[in-house]
């Protein structure tokens, strides 16, 4: 199978699983343990959170907390923030293209009695600043945007809104969980509060997560028993995925560059090569402003989801649209933001790259494309052949 759906996960690196399998025979004692053994298991967790922290340049180690996936992270800072200063307001601010592990999070704190503002997005997917800025009133205690969109890859100005929010003193929350690893992601830089990340997205094991909170951001914790997390979150730690994620970060911190370059000649290979196989098509986003291993093409005339199964079966994998969204039949409500017709919306493919990946892969997927493109279209009522 050619993988060209990284945007869903991503392989285990050998030196990962490498550690992992040597935790998997030597470290299953409970980091909270006070004896010995424990002491060392617990020593591995703090190696880990300052290899996550070094990544994202967290001030201090323990402003990362480890969560089981990026909807968890999510979901506690979201909920944690409101909670933690319903005292103070009621009103959130987020975007029209989250991912549903924010739609949802704010959902159901609006059934509980919070406002919500929810800002529309230019035709690249960008929010702006200004508006931002403008919704903002003496009850708002939380502006949550995302770093980069998981379906269409387009990057926010994240830093222009942590500005904002850091000048109006109220709380900012970004998901980056389909960014760091990917390319650099600085906190300090951004001037985030809290930064959701996920183990996977750069090569760690899945189960495995983590949420940033900078010190003195007051949040509720979403799991409470233990004074695990420096009490932010209750629960036996996943030594053995934490582990593999300290590993994955410490890698991903040392090759950034060369990723990054890789990466960028893949999508730049692509675009290049795409106007040769098929016509009329939208790439769904600028692509210097968007995700190095993303590309979201909405094909005329026939339906994505067909398209990747006729590919599926030629033994290359792709997506129509998030992985957390692929059951629901409806067009995606990022695409429909940007004021796609929900006809080009159903047509949309996600093509993600990754490390393993390379042009000669592009080529083979190109080719293919070609040939399902021309068969659908063919049977589509709404296509007229060119004469």
């Amino acid at each position: 199978m050619l993988n060209l759906d990284h945007i869903s996960s991503n392989p285990l690196l050998p030196e990962v699983k490498e550690v992992m399998i040597d935790a998997v025979q030597n470290d299953y004692h409970n980091p909270s343990s006070q004896h010995k053994a424990g002491e060392q298991a617990a020593e591995k967790i703090e190696s880990a959170r300052e290899a996550v922290a070094r990544l994202i340049n967290a001030k201090d180690p323990k402003e990362v907390v480890f969560t089981s996936c990026g909807t968890e992270s999510v979901n506690h800072a979201i909920k944690g923030v409101a909670m933690a200063n319903r005292d103070k307001g009621n009103h959130i601010i987020t975007s029209n293209i989250e991912h549903n592990s924010v739609v949802r999070s704010l959902k159901r704190l609006k059934s509980q009695g919070f406002k919500l503002t929810s800002l529309p997005v230019d035709t690249n997917g960008q929010v702006d600043p200004g508006a931002v800025e403008e919704a903002i009133t003496d009850k708002t205690i939380l502006v949550s945007v995302m770093h980069s969109n998981n379906e269409i890859g387009t990057l926010q100005p994240i830093k222009e809104i942590g500005e904002i929010t850091r000048k109006k003193k109220v709380v900012f929350h970004c998901d980056a969980v389909d960014s760091v690893g990917i390319l650099p992601v600085d906190v300090q830089l951004l001037n985030a509060d809290l930064l959701s990340l996920a183990s996977n997205t750069y090569y760690g094991p899945t189960g495995v997560a983590g949420l940033y909170i900078r010190k003195g951001v007051k949040v509720f914790p979403l799991l409470e028993g233990g004074a695990q997390e420096n009490n932010k979150r209750g629960g036996t730690e996943n030594l053995i995925g934490i582990i593999g994620m300290g590993k994955a970060a410490e890698l991903a911190f040392r090759d950034m560059d060369k990723r990054l370059e890789h990466l960028q000649n893949l999508k730049k290979h692509f675009l290049a090569e795409l106007p040769k196989y098929i016509d009329e098509y939208l790439i769904n986003t600028t692509p210097d402003r968007s995700l190095p291993n993303l590309i979201s093409l909405s094909v005329k005339y026939i339906e994505g989801e067909s398209v990747m199964l006729m590919l599926d079966e030629d033994d290359i994998g792709i997506s129509t649209k998030s992985a957390c969204a692929s059951g629901s039949l409806r067009a995606s409500h990022v695409l429909v933001s940007l004021g796609l017709s929900h006809a080009d919306a159903q047509g949309t493919l996600v093509v993600s790259f990754g490390l393993d990946n390379t042009l000669q892969d592009i080529d083979r997927f190109l080719n293919s494309l070609k040939h399902t493109v021309e068969t659908l279209r063919n049977m589509s009522p709404l296509y007229k052949k060119k004469a």
